[in-house]
Formats: C-alpha cells, structure tokens, sequence
C-alpha cells in the first residue's frame, strides 16, 4: 500500500495516470469523493469487482456503485436511460446523488448483486473526476472500509481499515458531504427512494415527482442499492442514542458506565458534557453535522471508548440521512 498525497482541487496528472493504470490492470485505489473516500476497481472486470468485495469483506448481497464522468457514459451502463434520469441527472450531476437503472448485460452481474440493475453516479470532487477519465472505465467505488464499519473521511482512515488490502491511496484532504449518496431507483415503474443522503427529498421529487420508500431488505436478500442493511456505519464502541432533550438519562449513563470503568464518550451537539466523559461538539446544522460525524466518531473509537453518547438530531427533513446513518450503527431500534 502506497499513499500519495494530491491536491484536492488541482490532482496531479502524473498521479492520477499511475492511479488509472492501476485501476485499468485489475488493482484497487482508494480516492476521495465529495461525500466519503472510495475503494475504486474497474467496474466492467469481474475479478477487480470481486477484489472490492474481499477487501471490504462485504457480502456478494449489497451491490456496488459505478462512477462515471458524465451523462453519456451513465447511459453506456443502461439499456435504458428514463427520461427522469435525464431530468436528475442534469440537476445534481455531477455530485452526491446515485441513480439506479436497467443495466446492460456487459455489466457483471457481481456488481449488481446479481439484479439486473446498475446504481451509476457521477462524483464531483477533482480527484475523482481525474481518476475516472485517467482510468477511462467506470470505477465501481462503495466507502474504503471494512463491511458495516465506520465510513472514511480522510485518507487516514482508510489506512486504518483497510491497510495493505489497497494498492494505492489518494489523499485528497477530509471529504466535504460526509455521508454517502442520495441512491433513487429508476429501474421500475415508480421512482423509490432506496438511501437518504445530503440531498433533501423534496428537492428531488420536485424533479422526479414523488417518491416511493424503498424496503430495507432481510438476511441475504439481494439489494438495489448499497447502504441497506440494518446494521452499518458503526463504531467499534456502542453507541447510544438519547432523545433530545433527555439530559437526566444521557447523564445517568455517563455515571454508570464510568462508575464500571468504561470509557465513555459523547458526540453531542447540545446536551451538556456528561460527567467522567470525553467530548466532541458538532455542529447545529445538517451540513455542517454530515461533514464531520464519521470523523468524531473515529476519533471516539481512536480515544478507545467502549461506549458513546449522543443526542438525537431533529427530526426534520434535511436531517434525514444522518437520522439514517445514527440509527444503523446505534445499538437500539
């Protein structure tokens, strides 16, 4: 494993050539997206794909998404392009917003799940775009890191969890977003909204008119899109979850688990700090909040927690996808 560091805005040519190289022979690059770093294969090779799913130890159940340039190379993955397609991609592409259609038969079916259906995204951060047109395939690209485990928003994380299973590491700086894509699927006759990201969903069926909620799935079922599963972005340490507002219990906790010897910790963006606790402030607005959560929660999980604290966030609409990533990794319902 090597790490190369790049500028964000302008990569490197010479760098980003090397790093398509390695994605046109079969090897695996680590970049950064807007939204989280990516483990990059060659989407259309059977065996970098299946190399992605033994690095991540993600099972052969939760498909992968293909990153492409623009609209055109979208459409070389479908044997159908909706026209709603044309209508979402021309407002959020590129950016963090995945769009799942009728796939080609040329696209393996180990990138899929097996489904006849590809998720397809065009990322907006330069180094993504560069490694892209450098490697002058699709690059199928879920988040660098260990299956169900924290996301990465640096490069150091991604050393972290997946170490010497990469073969190149493009450290472009923290990510931007900071949580995964907005996926809709387009592939049936209704579009489903499958994972909520830093996308509202308003803004969004104010071009595709209005969404269905896609099912999570159960055991090894097959799923459209990525992100599905009931347990995921988690940290190594419990966390909890408080409602707002519930200072005597957020407090309590803190007590007993110190009382036992516990580590605790606390990612909080209003309750007061609990007592015997190490503490990270977030920010009050969602995007700002999305931003930085995967990161306090490694550095929680660096710290050596055994169990972190945090106040829920509102329950309004553009607080959706991290509402959605707390209540996967957080140890109750």
């Amino acid at each position: 494993m090597r790490t190369v560091e790049v500028d964000p805005a302008r990569p490197s040519g010479e760098v980003l050539a090397e790093a398509g190289k390695i994605i046109r022979r079969g090897g695996l690059v680590a970049f950064p997206t807007e939204t989280v770093y990516g483990l990059g294969g060659n989407a259309l090779d059977d065996a970098a794909v299946r190399r992605i799913f033994a690095a991540k130890g993600r099972p052969s159940f939760n498909p992968l998404i293909a990153h492409v340039i623009d609209v055109d190379a979208a459409r070389a993955l479908a044997v159908r392009w909706p026209a709603v397609a044309e209508r979402l991609a021309e407002r959020f592409w590129p950016g963090p917003l995945t769009l799942v259609v009728a796939k080609r038969v040329d696209v393996p079916d180990v990138l899929t799940a097996g489904l006849p259906a590809v998720a397809i995204r065009a990322p907006a951060h330069p180094v993504a775009r560069g490694l892209i047109e450098a490697a002058g395939v699709p690059v199928a690209a879920p988040s660098a890191n260990r299956f169900t485990e924290l996301s990465p928003t640096t490069a150091l994380h991604v050393q972290k969890a997946l170490g010497g299973r990469v073969d190149l590491i493009l450290d472009g700086g923290p990510t931007s977003v900071g949580i995964e894509s907005t996926v809709i699927d387009l592939s049936g006759p209704v579009p489903t909204l499958l994972r909520h990201g830093s996308i509202a969903r308003s803004d969004i069926e104010a071009v595709a008119g209005e969404l269905a909620l896609g099912a999570e799935g159960e055991g090894e079922e097959p799923r459209l899109g990525p992100g599905m599963v009931k347990r995921h972005y988690s940290p190594r340490a419990r966390l909890h979850l408080f409602a707002r507002g519930d200072v005597p219990a957020l407090t309590t906790t803190a007590a007993e688990a110190t009382s036992r010897g516990l580590r605790v910790g606390a990612v909080l963006r209003l309750a007061p700090d609990p007592p015997g606790a190490r503490v990270v402030r977030m920010p009050t607005d969602p995007a700002g909040y999305a931003r930085v959560l995967y990161a306090a929660l490694h550095q929680m999980d660096d710290l050596g927690c055994d169990l972190i604290l945090m106040d829920a966030v509102p329950d309004a609409p553009e607080w959706a996808g991290i509402r959605d990533r707390l209540r996967r990794a957080a140890d109750q319902p």
